[in-house]
Order: C-alpha cells, then sequence, then structure tokens
C-alpha cells in the first residue's frame, strides 16, 4: 500500500509537470503577406493567418513578418471575439533557412567541376612521374657495350617523341584545369549571392490573447515599413513627328523588408507617409536692403533645349471604334455547329489552349457567326471565329485619383525579392496627342532639339521622373519630365537633331569700339543661319538675348532684330521660321553698349 501511494504521487507530478509545460509552450504560425501598398518612401504591408486557440489566455508568436516596421503603425484585427492583451514586436536571426534550387544547382555543378579538377590533376601528376623516369633512364653509360648508332637512334628518337608527347599532354592539361579552377572561384561566387540573397532577418510578433471561446480565428495584421519605395521612370516613343507621342508610365520598385513578396496584390500611391501633416503657418514679411544682381543673362539657369510656353487649352480629341457582336448560348452553339476556331491576338489556338486562358487575362471576346467568319478567315471558319483580344498591362492597372493621392491598383499578382534591386513595373501606356517643333538658343547650345509640347497633361498624373527617349525607332538618350510645372503645357525634350544645322557667328565688320568722351561705347553684331537638311519641313523656335541693365551708368540700345519677337524685360528675342527641306535662313541681332571707360563690365 506504501509502495502503491508512492507511485500514484509521482505519477500526479508528473502529470502536473507535463500540464505546466504544455502551458508554456507558445502557439507559433507563420503569416502569408496578402498585399502591398507601396508608396513613394515606405510600404503598408497586409499578412493574415490562421489561429487555433484555446478558451482563455493564449500565447501567439506570429511570424514571417517584416524586420522592420513602424510599430506605431501596427494594427491586427481578428474575426472572433478575441481581445490582445499584449503586443511584442522582435526580429528572428535564427530561422532555418531552406536551399534555395538554384544554390542546391549550383552546387551539383560545383561538385562535378571538382570531380573533373581531381581527374585532370591525375592526369598531370602521371604524365610528370612519367617523364621523370624517361630522363632517368635516357643515359648511355660509357661501359655500356654492344649498341649500334642504329639502336642509338632510335632510342634518340623515341625518348625526343615520348618527351613531346607528354610536355604537350601536360600543357593542355594544365590549361584545362586553370579554366576549370576558374569556373570553381565564378561558381562559388555565385553561391554566396545567392545565399546572401535568402540570408534574411524576419520580424515576429508575441501576442498574449483572451479568447472567450476554443476554436480556429483568421487574424489580419497591417503595419507600415520604411524598407520599400517607389520611383517613376517612362519612355517616350515618337515614330515621327506627325504621330502622337507614346508614353509607357513605369515604377522603380525596390523593397529590403527581409521577406519575399510572393503573389502578392499590389497597389502603388503617390503620397508619402513619412511627411510630417502639420500645416504651415504663415508669419509677417519684413522687407530689407539686400545686393542686388543684374539681370544681365536672363537665360542663366535654363537647360539647353527645355522650353516651355504657354498654349491655348484645348481638349484632347479621343475617337472611341466600338464593334458590335452576337452570339449564342456556347453549349447551344457547339450543338448545333462543329467546332468553331479560336482567335487569340490574331493567332489561331486550339480549343485546349484557349480553355488554358485565364478568364481575368481576357479583355474582350467576340463571336463570328459563319458568314462574317469565312470572309475575314475563309472556309475553315464555317462554324464560326471566337476573337479574343487580351488583356496589356496597362489593363490590369486601375488608376485612382483621390482627394489627396493617385493610387495605381494593379489586378495582377506580384512576386519582389527582398533584395533591394531595383524592379521595373509596367503601370499605363498613354497615346498623347503633341505638337512638335525644333527648339535651339545658339547663344548657350548650337544644336537643334526636338520639342513635343503636350496640352491637358495633368489627366495623365505623372510625376517629376527620368525618361528614355526613343526616336524613330533609335534610343536618343534620357530627359526629364517636370510634373511639377504650372502651366498648360508641358514641353518634352526628345533629343538633338544634328540634321537642323545652326550656327552663330559675330560679324566684326558690324562690330565695333568707340570711345565718346568719358565713356565707351561697344556695338555687338552676330549672325545666325539656320539649315533644315531634312526631307520635310520643320518648325523652329529661335532664342537670342541682348543684355539689360540696371544701372543708370550703363546704356543699352538693341539696333537690329530682324522681326524677332521682344521681350524687353527679359532682353529675350524669339524667331519662329518654318523651314522647307533644303532651305536656309539667315537672321542678325546687333545692339549698343555704352558705359564709363574706366569700368569693367560682365559682356
Amino acid at each position: 500500500m506504501k509502495y502503491m501511494k508512492g507511485f500514484l504521487v509521482t505519477i500526479l507530478s508528473l502529470t502536473l509537470a507535463l500540464t505546466t509545460q504544455a502551458g508554456n509552450d507558445k502557439n507559433i504560425v507563420s503569416s502569408v503577406l496578402k498585399s502591398a501598398m507601396v508608396y513613394r518612401v515606405g510600404a503598408e504591408l497586409t499578412h493574415s493567418a490562421r489561429v487555433t486557440l484555446n478558451q482563455g489566455n493564449n500565447d501567439l508568436i506570429i511570424d514571417n513578418i517584416s524586420n522592420r516596421i513602424d510599430i506605431n503603425s501596427l494594427q491586427i484585427g481578428n474575426n472572433g471575439n478575441v481581445t490582445i492583451l499584449s503586443v511584442e514586436f522582435s526580429t528572428n536571426y535564427l530561422r532555418n533557412e531552406q536551399k534555395l534550387p538554384q544554390v542546391k544547382r549550383l552546387e551539383d555543378s560545383l561538385e562535378s567541376v571538382n570531380a573533373e579538377i581531381t581527374r585532370v590533376q591525375v592526369v598531370i601528376k602521371t604524365d610528370k612521374e612519367l617523364l621523370d623516369l624517361l630522363k632517368a633512364n635516357k643515359e648511355i653509360r660509357g661501359d655500356q657495350t654492344g649498341v649500334s648508332v642504329i639502336e642509338l637512334t632510335k632510342m634518340m628518337d623515341y625518348y625526343r617523341t615520348k618527351t613531346l608527347e607528354l610536355q604537350s599532354e601536360i600543357s593542355k592539361y594544365t590549361e584545362k584545369e586553370s579554366k576549370l579552377l576558374e569556373s570553381v572561384a565564378r561558381i562559388n561566387k555565385q553561391i554566396k549571392e545567392e545565399e546572401q540573397k535568402n540570408n534574411k532577418s524576419i520580424g515576429r510578433l508575441s501576442l498574449q490573447l483572451y479568447s472567450p471561446m476554443a476554436g480556429q480565428y483568421d487574424f489580419t495584421i497591417s503595419y507600415v515599413t520604411p524598407a520599400a519605395s517607389w520611383n517613376p521612370s517612362y519612355d517616350l516613343r515618337v515614330e515621327n513627328i506627325n504621330k502622337p507621342v507614346a508614353l509607357a508610365y513605369k515604377a522603380k520598385l525596390t523593397q529590403s523588408t527581409g521577406i519575399d513578396w510572393q503573389q502578392v496584390k499590389l497597389a502603388l500611391s503617390t503620397s508619402v507617409p513619412a511627411q510630417h501633416n502639420n500645416a504651415p503657418d504663415i508669419k509677417s514679411w519684413f522687407l530689407a536692403f539686400t545686393n542686388p544682381n543684374p539681370v544681365s543673362n536672363a537665360l542663366s539657369g535654363m537647360i539647353p533645349g527645355v522650353a516651355v510656353t504657354r498654349a491655348p487649352t484645348a481638349a484632347m480629341q479621343e475617337v472611341v471604334v466600338v464593334g458590335y457582336g452576337s452570339r449564342k448560348d456556347d453549349d447551344a452553339y457547339e450543338k448545333e455547329q462543329a467546332e468553331p476556331i479560336y482567335v487569340v491576338n490574331g493567332s489561331i489556338i486550339s480549343k485546349a489552349e484557349y480553355n488554358k486562358i485565364e478568364k481575368r487575362a481576357i479583355k474582350s471576346t467576340e463571336v463570328l457567326k459563319a458568314g462574317q467568319a469565312t470572309a475575314m478567315y475563309g472556309s475553315r471558319a464555317a462554324s464560326g471565329v471566337v476573337v479574343v483580344t487580351l488583356k496589356e498591362m496597362g489593363d490590369y492597372v486601375n488608376v485612382k485619383d483621390n482627394e489627396l493621392n493617385v493610387v495605381f491598383d494593379i489586378d495582377m499578382p506580384y512576386d519582389v525579392p527582398s533584395n533591394g534591386k531595383e524592379q521595373n513595373v509596367s503601370l499605363k501606356d498613354f497615346k498623347v496627342p503633341a505638337h512638335y517643333k525644333y527648339y535651339s538658343v545658339p547663344r548657350l547650345d548650337k544644336d537643334a532639339y526636338l520639342v513635343g509640347e503636350i496640352v491637358d497633361w495633368e489627366a495623365l498624373n505623372l510625376l517629376p521622373g527620368e525618361a528614355n527617349i526613343i526616336f524613330e525607332g533609335t534610343y536618343i538618350g534620357k530627359t526629364s519630365i517636370d510634373a511639377n510645372s504650372v502651366l498648360d503645357t508641358l514641353s518634352l525634350t526628345l533629343g538633338r537633331d544634328k540634321r537642323v544645322m545652326i550656327t552663330r557667328e559675330k560679324l566684326s565688320d558690324f562690330s565695333s569700339v568707340k570711345f565718346l568722351g568719358s565713356n565707351k561705347k561697344q556695338t555687338f553684331t552676330y549672325e545666325i543661319t539656320v539649315r533644315n537638311n531634312k526631307k520635310e519641313a520643320v518648325q523652329m523656335e529661335l532664342r537670342d538675348q541682348y543684355p539689360l541693365s540696371t544701372n543708370k551708368d550703363i546704356e543699352v540700345e538693341l539696333l537690329q532684330s530682324d522681326g524677332a519677337s521682344v521681350n524687353t524685360e527679359t532682353g529675350i528675342l524669339t524667331w519662329k521660321p518654318q523651314l522647307a527641306p533644303g532651305e536656309i535662313k539667315k537672321y542678325r541681332i546687333s545692339y549698343s553698349v555704352k558705359y564709363p571707360k574706366d569700368k569693367q563690365i560682365n559682356l
């Protein structure tokens, strides 16, 4: 009986210990990233996690969270009456990483290369030993007799041939070994880079919960992380100056949140949540004297070739062609007729291939009946044609123009690795009507720049950014889009055109220096020559300038402007000639400057 009591006490103690240990075990679940709203700086990530909870208090760890979060932005919700008692964020540096498939393939390749190196080294070693043996046995000592001249010649030929053969083989395999060792170095370098991509710490949330009922609950976790951003970029394509600008709106997206975004619902916002949201308070403005800067060069600071001018607002015209068709119920139609043919984006495919197309990828479907079908596709279309147009990238992007920002909502799952590298995301494609002209300021730059002027550009929701220029199918270079302009016309510089030649020369015969008492008067005359070497007429805008004076002792007079439009406030002269193919036009500008002869001025 005494032993029985001791046994029962032992069992009871063990049961209590196991129960206590089980109560201390924390429930660890891995969250799944569902969506990412990426701001210009930062991103809001939303995860989901399904959790099994006991009735009462529970300790829960939610894993696979970004390792960089703004804890003040953290929001956790659930589909039940579970109460969150406390939340703690930490970083998990000890998670077990699965070896990436590409790393496994690289390691297999490395093993094969190392095996080949071992084989090559064995061959080299064997050949060297044979060569040493050959050298050791080629000496014919003086006490040897009975060796004829013929035998000696044969032996020498053998040694020579065998030596050359072994040395050639050693050289060949040594070179092969060197190349294999280079391959090993490259593979090891690639393995290291791939492992660094996967060597990421992740965040985790430790929660204390109270659940009134046991069961499964769905949790939603959202937070803002600073470890993601996007910047706008553009492609500007101009086929020729008689066609509109094809503008491709793209985003350069980067993220280093510590977790790879896989099949994520992606949206891009133009707002910056990191900015403060305090409205400015205007203060009194008191004037004071300062050192004035004379306006001696009204064009200083301008980017050569970029001209933004006001133009009357004109509504963009859009022509929409709508096709109408009719179709019967698919099942009834197939019963009445034989199989139709399927045309997707102009290519005929099988019904099996058609059935594999995701429904959300289809932009439009039209069924052509026998008469119309055979007229377009011949007798093989007697049973009808199903014409399918697939969506382009821009069709997946829904632009939401909100009160304070613009959101590009992308209806396509995206994979974005957490490696900090830029990934291009296509947003929208536009065909924008433009007025083209050639622009030049030969005083600063003698090249002619093709400029496209776009009105009503505000509807495009552009942001300041860099643009690639593709003109007539050739990459020209880069330009910048100034989306902060307050003008109603946006000017896009599309590159230099060397076929429009411009020169600006000082005419010495019409320039002079004279002394009038205590003053000095200088006259300057320049001639601008424009030649159109293109096969079509071009519209030009030429600009030059004469200096201005804010000092009463400096007098400036414009003597000749050859019909230019003169802005007396800025000193800028503008000509807008139309040049036919091969046509040459010349313009002169002449001005005089009188000032005290004992002074120096910045002419």
